[in-house]
């Protein structure tokens, strides 16, 4: 059923998210003491997540029925993926280790073993509430969430289909799954805050994170100068271009998987928005070896990270936060759930000393897919994107086959 609403214009819509992203930035950057200690504890991305999230909840907009998230999905992630890694040293990026993805795959272990822990302790609580074998069981509505916490949204509606979740118990799962990804996200933000302090609790060894760091902004330093039109041309002109490449692509590999090789369906490599992941990140991989690299001196990565921006905003308009009301217990059941996973990232984290930006970008790449991972890891530094990119579509080929385990120990732990 269609909700009534203030707005239900798509251009109009567009107009108050720009403007509450434009609002947070430029509040962020505030020197009035009361805002900057709010900034200090509140990351400004956690506001561009909310602040849409209210213009749903309270009947202003209708997040689900707007045409904005799909556009920002499909035409500003990829290109942003483009101008992201179009300027990475990607020699200097594979010399980051293995951490990286022993962090990633710690966090998948942390989502599937974490659903039934969690589940059993509430069937302990409230039995009728979890025990059940028929199309409402909870189970069926968790095992969308550790599709999408694994993989993503591709992952998510193929658990979905498998299991045959209702429709009214998916949007619940749905709201509970962006309330606790971006309370997960938001606390993210705040560890990457306290880096320096975290990283000699954990002990860890950054000198190769550094060195990239360092390598970057030398890059960067000696290319900088300032943009011009012919510069913004080039680098839209780059950016939507292998965005429209990687899509024609992407439908003809999507549809010849479907065809000839349905066993790959399991890892969700029959979807075209994987492919399309994929494929604009390998296009901006295979710019920077090419002149294009050079745009990174005037700004390609923060071009790309507005373009990030964008989408993170339609994520949160379609989020509803009376849900958390009108369903508070799923909404412990969340969060405990994710602790889980952080906390098993953390006894990893300290035991292989691995930098807190393994741990975050690791959990992130899990949690949150390809829309968020490079955030997190663009938050400490822009050259760095391209390692959440990569680790998130990693997540996308495990999330189903993690996802499905996940789920079927839930129905054990069910009953069902």
């Amino acid at each position: 059923m269609e909700r009534t609403v203030l707005i239900n214009n798509d251009v109009v819509v567009m107009g108050l998210l720009a403007l509450i992203l434009a609002l947070v930035f430029s509040s962020s950057r505030s020197q009035w003491s009361p805002l900057k200690t709010f900034y200090t504890y509140v990351p400004a991305i956690f506001l561009c997540y909310f602040l849409p999230s209210l213009l749903n909840t309270f009947g202003i907009i209708d997040g689900s029925a707007s045409n904005l998230y799909p556009v920002a999905r499909n035409y500003f992630l990829p290109a942003s993926l483009v101008l992201l890694t179009m300027s990475v040293d990607l020699k200097r990026l594979l010399a980051l280790g293995p951490k990286a993805l022993v962090m990633f795959l710690t966090g998948t272990l942390g989502v599937m073993i974490g659903g039934p822990l969690i589940l059993y302790i509430y069937s302990l609580i409230s039995p009728e509430q979890v025990t059940g074998t028929g199309p409402d069981a909870l189970w069926r509505g968790l095992a969308t969430i550790a599709g999408s916490w694994v993989g993503g949204a591709a992952n998510q509606a193929a658990l979905r289909e498998t299991y045959n979740t209702p429709t009214d118990l998916f949007s619940v799962m749905v709201t509970i799954d962006i309330i606790i990804g971006n309370l997960w996200m938001a606390f993210l933000f705040f560890l990457i805050g306290n880096s320096s302090r975290l990283d000699r609790w954990l002990q860890a060894d950054t000198r190769a994170i550094d060195e990239v760091r360092a390598t970057v902004e030398q890059f960067q330093a000696e290319h900088k100068r300032e943009m011009t039109l012919n510069d913004l041309m080039i680098m839209v002109g780059l950016a939507i271009g292998v965005t429209g490449l990687a899509h024609w692509l992407a439908g003809f590999v999507a549809s010849y998987i479907g065809e000839h090789a349905p066993y790959l369906k399991t890892w969700s490599l029959d979807s075209t928005f994987l492919w399309v992941v994929i494929l604009a990140t390998a296009g901006g991989l295979g710019l920077s070896f090419t002149r294009a690299r050079r745009l990174e001196g005037v700004g390609a990565s923060k071009i790309g990270s507005g373009f990030l921006y964008i989408l993170i905003a339609t994520v949160g308009m379609q989020m509803n936060i009376a849900a958390i009301a009108e369903h508070w217990q799923l909404f412990f059941v969340g969060l405990f759930w994710i602790l889980t996973h952080g906390a098993l990232l953390f006894l990893v984290a300290k035991l292989i000393r691995a930098p807190l930006f393994f741990l975050c970008v690791g959990s992130q790449a899990n949690i949150g897919a390809a829309a968020s991972a490079p955030v997190v890891a663009a938050a400490f530094h822009p050259s760095l994107a391209p390692v959440g990119v990569l680790l998130a579509v990693f997540g996308y080929v495990l999330g189903t086959y993690g996802g499905y385990m996940c789920a079927e120990m839930m129905r054990l732990v069910s009953g069902g």
